[in-house]
């Protein structure tokens, strides 16, 4: 904001000091030596090089600046508009309480007319009482649209209130700020006359004691400090520090792509103690590693330990092996990773005669190819629905293998066979959905759905890929329901 000064002071100090702002950009980097000539007259001494422009040039073109700055709307000029602002509102608060007073005139004068005209009324007969019916009901109407000309003068007179206090404030907020930049503008002209008061007291005396050593020493050590201070302005100048920027992104992506080769590193070297772990196991893992697949125990040598009297559980482990979480009922020689094991290590613990082995995947689980865009595109429908048949029904085979319809929607879940419905429960905290973990045909296409405690179903679906994809689309529908979906005792 431009400050502002009363003129007379303004123009001493114009007179008195050639101002030149900060940021001019001087022809050389050092500061000029000057020396006495005759009659006490100071002169500069001639320099070796002049390639940049003269002092008279810096200087007409920062009286340029000046007066362009000068030309700017000052506080005062706002101040002076508020005031005008706020002196129209007045005039336009007057005629609104002309046109009140108007108001109220009419409203009698209609009050009058209306009973005349009914005084009239029943002192005529035929068709000139039908006309003074009509006149009646023109004044009636006249009436109503005088009414409504009173709500929107009431309506234009609160508005223009509003206006002149919102006016008056931001006059009186102005005349504020005017009184403060005049006092810190009156402040700065008192502290320059000081200045300029020292300057000449200075000259002066070094006037009258031209061969003070000690005057022109301390010259000489202020014009050291200057040229030191410009030197350091110019080793900080804004280029060096947008290189020194760039060097310390280079940096910090040299550092980024370090650790992350650190960590495939460290991964790699997981993997590969794993697999030489596995290698002297007595069991081995067969099955792919990913979503969809099967994982089943199988004996490598011959001194294997039976699968049939061991005791098998699954177990899953983070990607760093520091947890290990239960697998809830997945205690067969097979087990069908589900969505919750991608990017988990699995582990089968087998204990047999007191002896345990424990056997684990060599790579985290990998998700199946295709399915999650396949998971979008069933998120974006209202319900997604399932062609599945029963295979246990509370933990009971079930004999009959007809179709039904597995129907996963936003807020519940429904098992039904044409227009009979089996099962139809909302998402609870009671509710159960994961992978198959016990016996199962076909554990890779099957999974476990308990609807509330009680009452369980084992489904078999016609694929794998919408096995997977009903698990987790409803999951993610459970979690909008504040509801976590998953299988007995999992960690989500």
């Amino acid at each position: 904001m431009t400050k502002i000064s009363p003129d007379i002071d303004e123009t001493m100090l114009k007179e008195s000091i050639v101002a030149v702002s900060a940021d001019v950009s001087f022809a050389s980097d050092h500061f000029p030596k000057y020396k006495l000539g005759p009659d006490n007259q100071i002169l500069e001494e001639p320099r070796g090089d002049n390639n940049g422009p003269s002092l008279k040039e810096v200087l007409e073109r920062e009286t340029t600046q000046l007066s362009e700055q000068h030309k700017r709307l000052s506080v005062r000029d706002l101040a002076s508009k508020f005031d005008k602002n706020l002196t129209a509102a007045a005039k336009f608060a007057d005629e609104a309480k002309l046109r009140e007073v108007a108001s109220l005139e009419g409203h009698v004068l209609l009050k009058k007319l209306r009973d005349a005209l009914e005084s009239l009324r029943g002192r005529m007969a035929g068709r000139n009482k039908e006309d003074v019916e009509k006149a009646i009901s023109m004044v009636e109407a006249l009436a109503v649209k005088l009414t409504q000309k009173e709500g929107e003068l009431i309506q234009e007179k609160f508005e223009v209130k509003k206006l002149a206090n919102f006016l008056k404030q931001a006059s009186e907020d102005a005349k504020k700020l005017v009184n403060q930049e005049k006092s810190f503008a009156c402040a700065e002209i008192e502290s320059a006359r000081a200045v300029v008061q020292r300057f000449g007291e200075a000259l002066d005396e070094q006037e009258k004691n031209p061969e003070n050593s000690q005057k022109t020493q301390e010259v000489e050590e202020l014009v050291e400090e200057v040229q030191e201070a410009r030197r350091i302005k110019f080793m900080h100048q804004p280029s060096k520090v947008m290189d020194m920027e760039h060097e310390l992104r280079a940096l910090r992506a040299q550092i980024r792509e370090k650790a992350i080769f650190s960590v495939k590193l460290q991964k790699e070297l997981a993997i590969n103690k794993r697999a030489e772990e596995n290698k002297s196991c007595m069991l081995v893992l067969h099955g792919s590693e990913t979503l969809g697949s099967c994982l089943q125990l199988k004996p490598r040598s011959d001194n294997a330990p039976s699968l049939s009297q061991s005791s098998i559980q699954w177990y899953r482990l983070s990607s760093d092996e520091n947890r290990k979480e239960v697998i809830s009922g997945a205690n067969k020689t097979m087990y069908a990773p589900e969505p919750l094991d991608v990017g988990r290590i699995l582990q089968a613990d087998i204990l047999s005669n007191g002896q345990k082995i424990s056997v684990t995947t060599a790579n985290p689980i990998d998700s199946a190819a295709g399915l999650a865009s396949y998971v979008e595109t069933l998120l974006r429908k209202s319900s997604s629905e399932f062609n599945v048949v029963i295979s246990r029904i509370n933990g009971q085979d079930h004999s009959l293998r007809s179709t039904h319809s597995f129907n996963v929607g936003k807020m519940r879940i429904k098992l039904c066979r044409g227009w009979i419905t089996k099962s139809r429960e909302n998402y609870s905290t009671s509710m159960l959905l994961c992978g198959a973990r016990g016996d199962a045909n076909a554990p890779a296409k099957s999974l476990f759905w308990q609807p509330r405690k009680g009452h369980s179903y084992v489904l078999t679906f016609e694929s794998e890929r919408d096995r997977n994809a009903a698990i987790m689309v409803a999951r993610k529908h459970a979690l909008d329901c504040s509801v976590m979906l998953g299988g007995p005792d999992d960690e989500m």
